[in-house]
C-alpha cells in the first residue's frame, strides 16, 4: 500500500517551483533590457541606487524584490514594470481573467505578495498591481520611486506608514500620494490584506 501524500505538500512543492522559475523569468527580462542598455550591472545599481549584489541576485532568480525596487530598475532600463513581471505582448485590449492569474513576486520575508492586473504598453502612464499585505511587517521598507500612488483596501485593514506617519486605513478607503515619500504598508494586528495599487507616471513637478 501505497504511503498517503497530502495535496496541500504537492500543491505546496508545486508553487514553489513556480514561484521559482518566475523569479528567474523576471531575472531574465532585467537582464536582457540591461544588456539592450549597454549598461553592466555596477552602471544599474549606481543609477538605482542598489548594490551590485542585488542587481547580480535578481538578474539570477535568486530574491524576490520589492515592486518599488522593480521600478527603479525598470525606469532606468526604460520599459514597463508589467513588462518585466509579464512576458505578453502589449495590445490595445488586454484581458485579465482572475482564475488565469498567479501571485508573481513576494514572500513571507518579504512581507507580501503582488501580482499585475495588465500588461500595459509603454506610452500608458498606469500600472496597476494588487498588493497582498501578509500578517508579517514588510522587511525592506520603507519605499521610494518615482511614480504617484493611488490605493483602495480591497479586504482587511492596513497602516499607510508615510513620511514617518502612521495612518490606519479599512475595506473601502483611498489614498493618492507621491512615491518620491518614503513609505510602506504595514498589517493591522496580524490580519492579511488587499491592496489595489495604482502606479502613475508622474508629471515633471
Amino acid at each position: 500500500m501505497k504511503p498517503y501524500k497530502p495535496h496541500y505538500i504537492i500543491l505546496l512543492k508545486d508553487m514553489r517551483e513556480r514561484f521559482l522559475i518566475e523569479l528567474r523569468q523576471i531575472g531574465k527580462r532585467v537582464k536582457q533590457a540591461r544588456l539592450n542598455k549597454q549598461m553592466t550591472q555596477q552602471d544599474l545599481a549606481e543609477k538605482c541606487g542598489l548594490t551590485k549584489s542585488l542587481i547580480s541576485k535578481i538578474e539570477n532568480g535568486q530574491t524576490a524584490s520589492a515592486v518599488a525596487t522593480l521600478l527603479k530598475i525598470s525606469n532606468q532600463l526604460d520599459i514597463p514594470l508589467s513588462w518585466v513581471l509579464e512576458e505578453n505582448e502589449s495590445k490595445n485590449l488586454v484581458l485579465s481573467p482572475s482564475q488565469s492569474r498567479t501571485t508573481k513576486v513576494g514572500n513571507k520575508e518579504m512581507g507580501y505578495l503582488y501580482e499585475t492586473l495588465a500588461n500595459r504598453s509603454p506610452f500608458s502612464k498606469i500600472d496597476p498591481v494588487v498588493v497582498t499585505v501578509l500578517e508579517d511587517s514588510a522587511k525592506e521598507g520603507p519605499y521610494t520611486h518615482l511614480e504617484d500612488e493611488f490605493i483602495y483596501i480591497l479586504k482587511g485593514s492596513i497602516y499607510l506608514s508615510y513620511d514617518g506617519e502612521k495612518y490606519l486605513l479599512h475595506e473601502g478607503d483611498s489614498a493618492y500620494f507621491a512615491g518620491t515619500i518614503p513609505h510602506v504598508f504595514l498589517p493591522v494586528e496580524k490580519m492579511e490584506a488587499k491592496v489595489l495599487t495604482i502606479f502613475i507616471q508622474a508629471d515633471e513637478r
